[in-house]
């Protein structure tokens, strides 16, 4: 292992991780700093978890004030900050419970889990397939990488769970044939955040309700990613017109700290009996104790009426860029998670090294697009700062 200017190479971490990391040291507000003191502009958030950015000593002195009192119960317990969170996040929509667990991939196992079990119990064991689409990422355990359809993921660990089937994203046509009554439950984003950050149109959320409603089909809405004001509401569902029996939540739940809820109605809660599924860590006091903060700042009106603002200069941005340069395609996305897909010569791996050297951070999504993610609390000054640095290094694409 080496370590200079800000890097590590070779790590003692397992080899499906790059050989070299950033090494990051701090952060305030959507700035980050390497270990050499460089600054850096966050359009990556942490994959769309840092929603409040960095350094916030609200949070910091919640978990402190938490931890002097207890770090751990286990699920034998609960505590003050585990109801008090459970209280609010089923009171955004008709929901009779929440499960914590500690990651999104968790949030989906635990969704798939309750759907097969209510399928059972209502439609018998033949009612066991689970549906997904086409670029969709769910997550990398065992059950939620078997409804994740990107063979680098899959191929090395098949056989994965049996029953999962795959549709084309937004094909309304293929969807009318393909759902049917054998189905447990079908697992979907609003928006595909790895996948290329494609939106679900309205006339496809309007099936899959219709659909699901009619086969008596468990709607689970995979918002790890796009939940919780990342697209300017509480849920992206809304935005399109989804109607799910169960949302996960997870990435910016705790503020940084492993988080994870699946929201689900009194149909699967009624029939759910003690030690059908469980959890040692998830919903501890500290992280819910940070969460119920992070979740009142970020449903807070003017909070989001901010995000909406932000994203909408982004969206003008991003298609004055498309306009702009031949090696930009379409913008993609909507709300606080948008990018545009980079074409000809330069790749989006491009872009983002460029970019990297010149302060900002971004993500790639899908083969081709670059994912802007900022912090929510980023500023229009902040933004218009980070779309520069990728007009900058567009146009020196463009020159070579």
């Amino acid at each position: 292992m080496k370590r200079e200017y800000g890097t590590v190479h070779e790590p003692p971490f397992p080899r499906n991780y790059a050989p070299e990391f950033l090494e990051l040291e701090r952060g305030k507000g959507a700035w980050l700093y390497d270990t050499a003191g460089k600054k850096y502009l966050d359009f990556g958030s942490g994959i769309s978890v840092n929603a409040l950015g960095y350094g916030r000593k609200d949070l910091a002195k919640i978990a402190k004030i938490q931890m002097e009192k207890l770090i751990h119960v286990s699920n034998l317990y609960t505590t003050a900050p585990a109801v008090e969170l459970a209280q609010k996040l089923t009171g955004f929509g008709s929901f009779a419970a929440v499960h914590f667990g500690n990651s999104g991939a968790e949030a989906n196992e635990a969704a798939l889990k309750y759907a097969r079990l209510c399928a059972q119990r209502k439609k018998g064991p033949e009612a066991f397939k689970l549906l997904s689409f086409s670029d969709g990422f769910h997550g990398r355990t065992m059950g939620a990488l078997s409804v994740t359809p990107k063979d680098l993921y899959r191929t090395p660990f098949e056989p994965l769970v049996p029953g999962c089937t795959v549709l084309p994203f937004n094909d309304v046509e293929a969807l009318e044939t393909g759902l049917t009554k054998d189905y447990a439950a079908v697992i979907v984003e609003p928006l595909q955040g790895e996948g290329g950050l494609n939106l679900m149109s309205q006339d496809f959320a309007k099936t899959l309700n219709r659909l699901c409603e009619m086969h008596d089909v468990i709607l689970i809405a995979d918002e790890i990613q796009t939940g919780l004001g990342r697209l300017g509401e509480i849920f992206a569902s809304d935005i399109v017109g989804l109607k799910p029996d169960i949302i996960t939540l997870a990435k910016p739940l705790a503020g940084g700290l492993p988080l994870s809820a699946t929201l689900i109605p009194e149909k699967i809660n009624s029939l759910l009996k003690p030690g059908e599924h469980g959890t040692t860590f998830g919903g501890g006091p500290v992280t819910t104790a940070v969460a119920l903060r992070v979740v009142e700042t970020i449903t807070a009106p003017r909070f989001l009426a901010h995000v909406r603002e932000i994203s909408s200069v982004m969206e003008d941005r991003l298609e004055e860029l498309a306009a702009a340069f031949s090696c930009v395609g379409c913008r993609y996305g909507t709300g606080m998670l948008q990018g545009v897909s980079i074409t000809g010569h330069a790749t989006a791996g491009d872009v983002i090294a460029r970019c990297r050297e010149k302060g900002l951070l971004l993500l790639k999504s899908g083969t081709d697009r670059i994912r802007i993610a900022p912090p929510l609390i980023i500023s229009e000054k902040e933004l218009e700062y980070g779309v520069a640095i990728i007009e900058k290094v567009l146009t020196q694409l463009e020159e070579t």
